[in-house]
């Protein structure tokens, strides 16, 4: 499949995810919230690793720059 995230996008997610990571080993967060967070931090640092988010594909979105042609 073709990425379609941009650096900036895959950054963000990424830190993103770092966030509740910390906020999870300093005890910041638990229970449900900790579980529903750490999902959502796992696939943010999945689709940032990838490059590719299934949810932008129905949308048709790209934060991708678009590569000059030569």
């Amino acid at each position: 499949m073709k990425k379609n995230m941009g650096v900036i996008d895959r950054i963000i997610r990424a830190v993103l995810a770092l966030v509740v990571v910390v906020l999870y080993l300093t005890n910041q967060i638990s229970g449900t919230a900790a579980i529903v967070l750490g999902i959502v931090a796992v696939i943010f640092l999945l689709t940032s690793l990838v490059g590719l988010c299934p949810l932008y594909l129905p949308f048709k979105i790209s934060t991708k720059k678009k590569e000059k042609s030569a």
